[in-house]
């Protein structure tokens, strides 16, 4: 078996890894990047429709989820959204403000990947692809058994991503790796995910798949308002998605149908009315979706045959409508993982492990996790660059 050696290697090719590499090739450090993919960039590639979600302008710590929420102030303080949208100026590349300071290509995602190779090839980084690693060791320096090479290196970084998406290649490479160091792992999960419901509410109102209603979602103390979408197994859209993140199984979350009314208050406008309850809403949501809806809590009947006492617990639902998901559509559908390497481990000025001189975690594999937005990828800029700093 070959011998190599090298002063940094990177394994993982993604958005993360890739910008440690050329940070760190920017200090004059020989960088070899492995990825176990035969091209560099897959989930780069699919990532906001097709259109690169690169950062979000407003992007700052409480947009993130980790047991420590303070510990992901550091990076994203030393390499900001502003930094990254220079970057992509510099490259001439268009871009546009969907919503909410999020921000997205105009002409495709490949754009965000070849500024990466570009600036790759700048800081001389050799990034090698179709490297599946066999076995990572540590005597004073790493040894990273790749094919029939093995690469000697004084530090080593881990950028290898969660457990989403997994038809891309996603797998718990980091993990094992931090597991083999004995470095703690906060329980991964997925998150910005779909819920799957029970049989009976999902028999009302799986027929109307595809229909998009604005409202507020919360749980465990966190609200989101955007679209909520029904789908043929459940729920998703992007406020769905967003409360995802922060739910465990067996909660309930709420939803708001009316989220700038008070529903009871609305309901009274009508109580004298012969019009029934289902054409009433119908001026609120849509119509097929406001007949399922009272077929599952109340029979939709005239106004004025309802009681002062019904009309309150109508209003009481429709504003607070408790639903307890099924479960998830699980990894196969989640944008990413929701915990990881724990960063108690890690130094958050440079990510690497306290207790392992010379081996850093970056990106999603670390108990980081951004909402959507965005988020995650400014999360892989900004501990990519505190990492190739420090490399």
């Amino acid at each position: 078996m070959s011998v190599h050696e090298t002063e940094v290697v990177v394994i993982g090719g993604g958005a993360a890894g890739l910008f440690c590499a050329i940070e760190g090739g920017k200090r004059g450090r020989k960088v070899v990047v492995l990825d176990h993919s035969e091209r560099i960039g897959k989930k780069i590639a699919i990532s906001g429709g097709g259109r690169c979600n690169f950062t979000n302008r407003y992007a700052a710590p409480e947009n993130f989820i980790s047991r420590n929420p303070h510990f992901c102030k550091s990076a994203l303080s030393r390499y900001t959204p502003a930094d990254f949208i220079t970057l992509v100026e510099k490259h001439g590349i268009a871009y546009h403000e969907k919503k909410l300071g999020q921000l997205f290509c105009d002409n495709g995602s490949q754009q965000i990947i070849d500024l990466l190779l570009k600036e790759c090839r700048d800081a001389e980084v050799e990034i090698v692809c179709n490297s599946l690693v066999r076995s990572v060791a540590r005597n004073k320096r790493f040894a990273v058994e790749v094919g029939k090479k093995t690469i000697i290196a004084e530090s080593l970084v881990i950028a290898t991503g969660g457990l989403s998406i997994a038809p891309l290649g996603a797998s718990d490479f980091g993990y094992r790796i931090a597991r083999q160091f004995n470095l703690q792992i906060e329980d991964p999960a997925p998150a910005l995910v779909p819920f799957i419901l029970d049989a009976e509410t999902l028999r009302r109102f799986g027929p109307l798949s595809g229909m998009a209603i604005d409202a507020e979602v919360s749980c465990r103390g966190q609200r989101f308002r955007e679209n909520v979408l029904i789908t043929h197994r459940g729920l998703s859209g992007p406020a769905v998605l967003q409360i995802s993140s922060y739910w465990k199984a067996g909660d309930a979350i709420k939803i708001n149908l009316l989220p700038d009314e008070n529903a009871l208050e609305v309901l009274r406008d009508g109580q004298d009315r012969e019009i029934e309850l289902a054409n009433f809403l119908s001026r609120f949501v849509p119509r097929r979706f406001a007949r399922a809806w009272c077929e599952l809590h109340t029979r939709s009947k005239p106004f004025k045959q309802y009681t002062p006492g019904e009309l309150a617990a109508i209003g009481a639902k429709l504003n607070s409508w408790e639903i307890v998901p099924a479960g998830t559509e699980g990894y196969r559908k989640a944008e990413v993982t929701v915990g990881g390497v724990s960063t108690a481990e890690l130094s958050s000025q440079t990510m690497e492990a306290k207790r392992v001189p010379g081996l850093y975690f970056i990106g999603e594999v670390v108990d980081v996790t951004g909402q959507l937005g965005g988020y995650n990828f400014q999360w892989a800029w900004s501990s990519g660059f505190a990492a190739g700093r420090s490399v």
